[in-house]
């Protein structure tokens, strides 16, 4: 006897709101490119400086086309971006928005995380291809926007915490830089991180580190006018590259996640790591377990692993793929396969867990 398989109930309430749920959904993701949008055309930063003002005031200010500027704004005011007072018929950004919106030196600076998940989203139909496929996508392969947006993301968390917080939370890392160390930044991008710890440490020399060569280019560029050339070098290289001198700091700023072989790129900082020194690892805030990151921010990260952090692992040798959120326990196996001894976790923010690893 085949048992008989029996529908379930479907609550008509609970389809409905989960419909108006998707609604929402669907609302959001075409806020993400709007906020881009209004950063770029730069509508933000003209509410911030006009206050209260009218469409024609917005595109005037701004030299763009009302029409525009009338729909983006009803649509920011739908969402709770700005305020709309009917009476005046003028739309206003809250101080809080602004913050948020306008200010590139807070750490709540938002636009970054809106760029990169446009460019990301934007190049989600390849990933179709290649989740079929079972191979990668390099993240050399995205467009300008997940660069950009990734670097506007992070560098104000970095500016608020790296040098003030996260580096003295490390054994004697703070001593050693002032006095005069040798660091490798690797996996650093467009070189925020590399250069913020150059500026603050001007005894030290630096070695910023990517596979990504455009990426690379920036980093000298941004290093020239930041005054710190002297002390900071960029290569062209990926992790298990690294070599030609030992260092007494080797960090890592959201990248290990992404690489094909953390592992070997772990051994690789094992080999190149003086008997005393230390290997900062920062990661997306993340727990061990899938039902700690049932949250907002383990939302997005996880979308952002599905769509950017995994193909880009997939893409390289081994293709391990840990994923974004793969959480301290995981990280720490990486590490001890490695043969190191020493693992804690001694800074966070809501984005990033900060971990310090020695032999």
């Amino acid at each position: 006897m085949t048992d008989v398989q029996v529908e379930p109930q479907v609550d008509l309430d609970t389809l409905m709101a989960f419909v108006f749920r998707a609604v929402d959904e669907v609302g959001a993701t075409l806020n993400t490119a709007l906020v881009v949008l209004g950063d770029k055309l730069g509508y933000y930063r003209s509410l911030k400086a006009s206050g209260p003002t009218t469409p024609s005031g917005l595109a005037e200010d701004t030299g763009t086309s009302e029409h525009y500027a009338r729909e983006w704004l009803n649509a920011q005011a739908a969402g709770g971006f700005v305020e709309y007072d009917p009476a005046s018929g003028r739309y206003t950004l809250p101080p809080e928005q602004a913050v948020a919106l306008t200010d590139e030196s807070s750490p709540a600076f938002l636009p970054g995380l809106f760029q990169i998940a446009l460019g990301t989203v934007s190049d989600s139909d390849r990933i179709v291809e290649k989740a079929r496929e079972g191979t990668g996508f390099g993240w050399h392969e995205h467009n300008g926007d997940v660069h950009v947006g990734c670097e506007r993301f992070f560098r104000p968390g970095y500016n608020a915490h790296l040098v003030a917080e996260w580096l003295p939370a490390l054994d004697g890392v703070v001593d050693k830089l002032t006095a005069g160390a040798r660091v490798a930044d690797v996996g650093c991008g467009h070189g925020a991180s590399t250069i913020l710890m150059a500026q603050a440490f001007p005894r030290s020399t630096f070695i910023g580190s990517d596979y990504h060569a455009e990426s690379i280019a920036v980093a000298r560029s941004r290093a020239e006018e930041a005054g710190v050339a002297d002390r900071v070098s960029f290569e062209v290289t990926p992790a298990q590259g690294l070599a030609g001198q030992t260092f007494d700091l080797v960090t890592m700023f959201d990248t290990l996640h992404d690489m094909g072989d953390p592992v070997g790129a772990a051994r690789r900082v094992y080999d190149v790591l003086e008997e005393d020194g230390t290997w900062m690892i920062v990661e997306p805030m993340a727990g061990d377990r899938v039902e700690d990151n049932l949250n907002p921010v383990g939302r997005a990260f996880y979308g952002f692993s599905t769509l950017l952090c995994t193909p880009a692992s997939l893409s390289q040798e081994v293709g391990l793929a840990i994923g974004t959120q793969a959480g301290p326990a995981r990280i720490r196996d990486i590490t001890t396969t490695a043969g190191f001894s020493r693992f804690d976790s001694v800074a966070q923010t809501p984005f990033n867990r900060v971990l310090q690893v020695r032999r």
